[in-house]
């Protein structure tokens, strides 16, 4: 069974984007900040991650890079959420190891879609 872990700080993005992944067949895993995703992470690893850009503490960029550099987190898929729709910063997500970049609102076919495209198990 695929596990998506969606880290996301807003409550209500937080409740779509999962309900939208539950209601394909994923079972969804919730963290607030970079510093719970690790800590979920290091529990249960996920099949993909879907990772807002804005959180508090650490951005979604910051912490993207840091799984991609990391042997045990650098081949899961991670896809971006941002209401920061312009190219550079599309590019800087793929740049930091992103497999994808989706803007918010999230459109819950394409949000479905890539995830599927992504995930393997």
């Amino acid at each position: 069974m695929s596990i998506i872990l969606v880290v996301e700080d807003t409550l209500t993005q937080a409740e779509f984007i999962t309900s939208s992944l539950r209601n394909a067949g994923f079972t969804t895993i919730l963290a607030m900040n970079g510093e719970e995703a690790r800590i979920k992470i290091s529990q249960q690893r996920p099949s993909a991650i879907v990772l807002d850009v804005v959180l508090p503490n650490e951005s979604g960029f910051e912490l993207c890079r840091d799984l991609k550099e990391k042997p045990e987190t650098k081949d899961i898929p991670i896809v971006l959420c941002s209401t920061k729709s312009g190219e550079m910063d599309k590019f800087w997500g793929m740049k930091q190891g992103a497999s994808a970049y989706l803007t918010k609102p999230v459109d819950k076919d394409e949000l479905v879609r890539t995830l599927k495209l992504l995930v393997k198990d």
